[in-house]
């Protein structure tokens, strides 16, 4: 008789992994016709997964013919600004860039609350997809590894180390906060510094604010006791600004967490009487437009969106057509971007 999940719903990699006795990062090499598995356990692991029905209808379509009729961008953390934030923007020109080439639709499934599961099971449910793309996850959402799990092609964006063996790109964003702030410390002597925090959560506020904090003990410096937190918005930036002036710390250099907080906070500071550079040097991350415009521009750290964008596009048609990508985690890299609101001349 033919073996069936005991669990409800889609059967996923777990499934898989228990009925053979294997890993579960083993049977994903296995069933990606990976060259360090034994010909045979190949062939024991397809035919678990054929028994159990593993693979989606969509996938299954996608793997035979080599191609994909649509992928999903899933957003599961839709905050206020999500989609009228740069970053998304420029992910989506680099997605649908790879798509078209493809011949390949784009779906973006979202959540209507904050409860995530909604943006994970609208893929799932649906079939629509042959694969899908995640941005914008929370640190521990229960939700993702039932995604991971579930037999669909998936491609996660930024850093998990909760999925060793998912398929990732992203950037390093504990090294480049690191850079930015050594920069402040050592061409400006900078010895006050604060910095202004994206949202809890989220691991690229944790890695921003970890990077901060390892360059100021490298230079001997005490990190601020105080957690400033934000949510990447340029009014949180001015929020903070203001409540910092207000507590009477001493600081002559703002780390914030993007640059809409920097220029938030720039704006409070002048309006305080304070010259940007002179009195507090100020320094954000991204770089994808505003920084350049501003003044005086903002010193920054540059990251390569649609480029990351492509890059897990591409992987994700490669998983599709069940070809296992050379590298599992993609690190593309940063470049210190050197304007005047540090104290450089620019």
């Amino acid at each position: 008789m033919t073996a069936r999940s005991s669990g409800p719903g889609r059967v996923t990699l777990i499934d898989v992994a228990t009925h053979v006795g294997m890993s579960r990062s083993a049977v994903s090499m296995a069933l990606s016709d990976h060259p360090e598995i034994a010909a045979r356990t190949k062939e024991r692991v397809r035919t678990a997964a054929r028994e159990l029905d593993y693979v989606t209808n969509s996938a299954g379509r996608a793997l035979r013919s080599q191609s994909a009729g649509s992928i999903a961008l899933i957003v599961p953390d839709t905050g206020p600004l999500t989609f009228g934030h740069p970053y998304f923007m420029h992910l989506l020109v680099g997605v649908t860039e790879v798509c078209s080439g493809h011949d390949a639709n784009v779906i973006i499934s979202t959540n209507k609350d904050e409860n995530s599961v909604a943006a994970y099971e609208r893929v799932l449910r649906s079939r629509a997809a042959d694969g899908a793309i995640v941005t914008v996850a929370r640190v521990g959402d229960p939700h993702l590894s039932s995604l991971v799990d579930s037999g669909l092609p998936v491609v996660l964006m930024g850093r998990y180390p909760q999925f060793p063996d998912a398929v990732s790109v992203g950037i390093d964003d504990l090294s480049g906060a690191r850079q930015v702030t050594e920069h402040l410390i050592t061409e400006h002597q900078r010895r006050h510094l604060v910095h202004l925090g994206g949202p809890l959560g989220h691991q690229v506020t944790i890695e921003r604010r970890k990077g901060f904090r390892q360059a100021l003990t490298a230079a001997g410096l005490k990190p601020t006791k105080k957690v400033w937190t934000g949510d990447f918005s340029e009014e949180s930036g001015r929020e903070l600004t203001r409540q910092l002036l207000a507590s009477g710390e001493r600081f002559d250099a703002i780390f914030a967490a993007n640059d809409e907080m920097a220029y938030g906070a720039i704006g409070v500071l002048q309006a305080d009487g304070l010259a940007v550079p002179r009195d507090v040097s100020v320094v954000g991350f991204d770089d994808f437009g505003l920084a350049r415009v501003t003044t005086p521009g903002i010193t920054t750290v540059r990251i390569p969106a649609e480029e990351l964008a492509r890059a897990a596009t591409e992987r994700l048609f490669q998983l599709i057509g069940g070809v296992d990508p050379p590298e599992r985690h993609l690190t593309l890299p940063l470049e210190l971007i050197v304007r005047e609101s540090c104290g450089c001349n620019g």
